[in-house]
């Protein structure tokens, strides 16, 4: 199993609301430039925490029916899912311990 994934309307079901481990869904742009600050970020939290947590990377311009479905209107937005729950969020780039902090609170 890959602790990070890139998620679409097809398989979001089964990769987060499904999921056995708690799920970061990164709601993201490849034009957007704080995206790009805390990508590193969280692949480093999707390795360091292999096999109990997952990031699931949601293109907001490929899947915007998704974006619409959570409301989000403004990235990145991290939203925080456990047993298919949404449990926490989290809007705009924020510092490793923060997301470190987030990601303790749901694993």
């Amino acid at each position: 199993m890959t602790d990070e994934i890139t998620i679409t309307k097809g398989n979001f079901d089964t990769e987060v609301m499904k999921s056995a481990v708690p799920v970061v869904a990164d709601f993201w742009a490849e034009w957007c430039g704080p995206c790009r600050v805390i990508a590193p970020l969280l692949d480093d939290l999707a390795k360091s925490h292999s096999g109990k947590l997952k990031v699931a990377k949601i293109n907001v311009d490929q899947e915007p029916e998704l974006a619409m479905q959570f409301n989000v209107s403004s990235i990145p937005t991290l939203l925080f899912f456990k047993n298919g729950q949404l449990v926490k969020q989290q809007i705009g780039a924020v510092p490793r311990q923060v997301l470190e902090k987030l990601v303790k609170d749901i694993i």
